[in-house]
């Protein structure tokens, strides 16, 4: 309990003049007696708060940077109402800087018998989970001078998902997908194409697609078109060791990272294709497989939310290990990584060829802008020293993308902003050359 009311009596003993207080018990008991039996009188009229009954609705999940609402309802079966502040607990990480205050305390009023809702607005900056801490509430009574004051455990889970914000560019890449798909007069043969229909040739075509036994029923030529295949398995690995917590701009590498693999996803499951997801370090930190189509999205967006960097370097051997247990038949595997020279020398490029021997491999990376800006700095001797060691930096990052294109990898090192388009339109490129 909180007694306001001690407050209240120095307040009202230090107004008397002195020379009419007098410290006897006589004159203590007399200025006393009547602010003591105020204070007697708001405690027994405050509502008790151990009794209250308290539940929680509202978003369990939220993209991040954008908002959760939670409900709490507050229930008062006692027989006095509640004049009461509150409290909503929750991980710093739950709003933005400098707003927890405003955001996480509340002024309520529940007559007696009766119940009122209350909504906490939460704004994540972080991804993951939050759990929602005590609820602690402070019940006065109606002159204000007594407080009781009790907490609650109420649990509830908000998981905060990444934003995905390359979904901006999923239309433009549909539309190629369906040119390649055969659904517009831009059609591409491959060595992994399907046979679609039959149209007549026109000027430009490729001779190769002419289809003789049709022409010689026709009396036009008649030319093959092709679409590509369906139903190719791509397996999306997330290197999530320690190259992936280096910051590029205000988020890890990681982070850039899911945002590209989910545009990928979102592409690959709406042109038929089977996706899944490996988030390796030294071990398996997600996994998911086997989704259908329409649950792919959901899926690898739920998996990633409590993904982090773990301060590790990434076991090279177990990830290829574990990638070829994921992928048994032939597939496109593509991995989120680093193109930092010693990770890639030392620990991929020795087992790359248990890979490439199987399936065809992407690897994409995150590239720094800042490394770009450097490059190009000049007008005194620091600017000029910058760009020289961007240069050196952006050198030896081409001299790594080399090696891997040497062992017939395809790579994609683009800044966070465009990796994601980048690596959709390397998949489409892909998917036109029939290399799936």
């Amino acid at each position: 309990m909180a007694l306001t009311g001690r407050a209240a009596l120095l307040a009202a003993l230090g107004t008397l003049p002195i020379g009419i207080w007098e410290p006897s018990w006589t004159g203590i008991l007399a200025v006393n007696a009547p602010i003591a039996l105020a204070c007697a009188c708001d405690a027994a009229l405050a509502a008790p708060v151990r009794r209250l009954g308290l539940t929680r609705s509202g978003d369990t999940s939220v993209r991040l940077g954008e908002t959760a609402d939670v409900t709490l309802t507050v229930t008062n079966p006692s027989g006095r109402p509640l004049r009461a502040r509150l409290r909503d607990a929750w991980p710093p990480s739950s709003w933005e800087p400098g707003t927890e205050v405003a955001a996480s305390r509340h002024r309520l009023t529940v007559p007696a018998g009766e119940r009122r809702r209350l909504t906490t607005r939460l704004r994540p900056t972080r991804r993951g989970d939050r759990r929602a801490d005590r609820i602690t509430i402070r019940s006065y009574g109606p002159l204000g001078l007594f407080a009781r004051q009790g907490s609650h455990k109420v649990p509830w889970t908000v998981r905060v998902l990444p934003p995905f914000t390359s979904r901006k560019h999923l239309p433009s890449k549909l539309a190629r997908l369906r040119e390649l798909d055969g659904r517009t007069s831009v059609l591409t043969r491959g060595e992994g194409t399907e046979f679609d229909s039959l149209r007549e040739y026109v000027p430009g075509d490729d001779t190769r697609s002419i289809d003789w036994r049709a022409t010689a029923r026709r009396t036009t030529v008649a030319v093959r078109t092709w679409r590509p295949e369906r139903d190719r398995h791509i397996l999306l690995v997330l290197d999530t060791g320690r190259t992936s917590a280096g910051r590029v701009g205000d988020a890890p590498r990681l982070d850039a990272s899911m945002d590209a693999a989910l545009l990928l996803a979102a592409l690959a499951a709406r042109a038929g294709d089977r996706v899944d997801l490996l988030a390796y370090d030294r071990r398996v930190r997600a996994l998911v497989q086997g989704r259908a189509a329409g649950e792919v999205l959901p899926s690898l967006v739920n998996a990633m939310a409590n993904l982090e960097p773990e301060l590790v370097e990434t076991d090279a051997r177990g990830l290829t290990a574990t990638a070829l247990r994921t992928a048994p038949r032939r597939s496109l595997i593509v991995l989120l990584t680093s193109l930092d020279a010693a990770p890639i020398e030392e620990g991929l490029l020795p087992v790359l060829p248990l890979l490439t021997q199987r399936h065809t491999v992407l690897v994409a990376s995150v590239a720094d802008p800042h490394i770009a800006r450097m490059a190009k700095a000049r007008g005194n001797t620091e600017a000029v020293y910058e760009a020289a060691a961007a240069a050196q930096a952006q050198t030896e990052r081409h001299r790594t993308a080399e090696q891997l294109q040497r062992h017939g990898v395809t790579v994609v090192d683009a800044t966070p902003d465009e990796l994601a388009p980048t690596l959709a339109d390397a998949y489409l490129a892909l998917k036109a050359a029939g290399r799936l």
